[in-house]
């Protein structure tokens, strides 16, 4: 059941998708690695961006840095040739040189030619800060861990206090891993967007579920000591309809408004980053023998896109929250899980 049918919610006006997940887009697959145990509250979540080869076959892309308190890898490349030729990998700040490692690693196996005839990858990996949570100065993500997360991509995954997001705080409650997705026509052939975040920003007093304040009332009620809005939250866009670079980057600055629709201010110690790529336009590895031609969208026709990242965006955000249960961690300390709180009256 969705989270909005379960509560009452309403995420804007769009159709969701079937799994109303990222995987809605033909060919996403996502997959988590894992870690609960003691203090260690981790993991690695891998999203495969279509079927085939991704280094051979790459999909146009772009990112978006909306605020850069944040230690990501990959993202000049992204940024300059817009496109991405690896699945995408989340985990914790620290592991991310373990998770690039593990990434190049099964980039080479799958391809022969990296580093030789083909020149070398380009590893995308992402990070949030869960050392609230988790032992993070343990390094507890390894190579096997980012492999797992690889091999068991799938089109149903969880949510919630999962893969990347086992240790992620939202909203000063229990983040992680959220997904939500919009089908919508253009032309006369049906499209999907989906979202996939790892949540880890934001204040209690600010959290705004579809224009109400809850917040606010459970600050009040718990008499919750202020913390600071501080952390990051990574956002990966997903679309089959046909999207040049330059606008998948437009479609990424939309991202903001969807975190904007639950209450953030986007702070100055918040690593806030989007990459949105398309399905639809694809570039080959080896030179073709003539020009590369990528369809678009007609610039009036981008507002369905608009609109569909912002509800997708929000949704995610809420969803990560309902689907992660209450945890304790490192040094005992603990999140509560919004599901549990709304459930109680709070």
């Amino acid at each position: 059941m969705g989270v909005d049918a379960k509560y009452g919610f309403a995420f804007g006006r769009m159709e969701k998708g079937r799994r109303n997940l990222i995987s809605d887009v033909p060919g996403v697959r996502v997959g988590h690695c894992t870690l609960h145990e003691g203090d260690v509250h981790t993991g690695v979540t891998a999203l495969i961006p279509h079927g085939g080869d991704v280094f051979c076959d790459k999909c146009v892309a772009a990112a978006h840095v909306i605020n850069g308190f944040g230690k990501s890898a990959g993202l000049v490349q992204v940024m300059e040739l817009g496109v991405i030729e690896t699945p995408l990998l989340f985990t914790n700040t620290l592991s991310v040189g373990a998770a690039w490692d593990a990434l190049a690693r099964h980039m080479l196996e799958e391809n022969a030619d990296i580093g030789l005839s083909a020149g070398t990858v380009n590893p995308v990996v992402f990070e949030c800060n869960d050392s609230f949570l988790n032992d993070i100065r343990g390094l507890h993500v390894g190579r096997e861990h980012v492999r797992l997360a690889l091999d068991c991509a799938a089109e149903d995954f969880d949510e919630g206090a999962v893969g990347a997001g086992a240790g992620m705080s939202c909203y000063g409650l229990k983040g992680g891993i959220g997904s939500a997705s919009r089908v919508f026509s253009l032309y006369g052939k049906s499209h999907t967007l989906g979202a996939l975040l790892l949540t880890n920003f934001g204040t209690l007093r600010d959290l705004t579920v579809c224009g109400d304040g809850v917040g606010e009332r459970m600050y009040q009620k718990r008499r919750s000591a202020s913390e600071p809005d501080k952390g990051s939250v990574i956002i990966a866009l997903a679309t089959d309809a046909p999207l040049s670079s330059r606008q998948l980057l437009r479609a990424a600055k939309r991202a903001q408004s969807g975190l904007a629709y639950t209450g953030t201010i986007s702070s100055h110690g918040s690593g806030e980053i989007a990459l949105a790529f398309t399905t639809a336009n694809r570039l080959p590895h080896d030179a073709p023998d003539g020009p590369v031609r990528v369809e678009q969208l007609f610039e009036n026709d981008m507002d369905v896109i608009f609109r569909a990242v912002a509800e997708c965006v929000s949704e995610s955000v809420i969803s990560s929250m309902l689907h992660a249960s209450r945890t304790v961690g490192r040094a005992g300390n603990m999140r509560e899980s919004l599901k549990t709180l709304l459930e109680e009256g709070i």
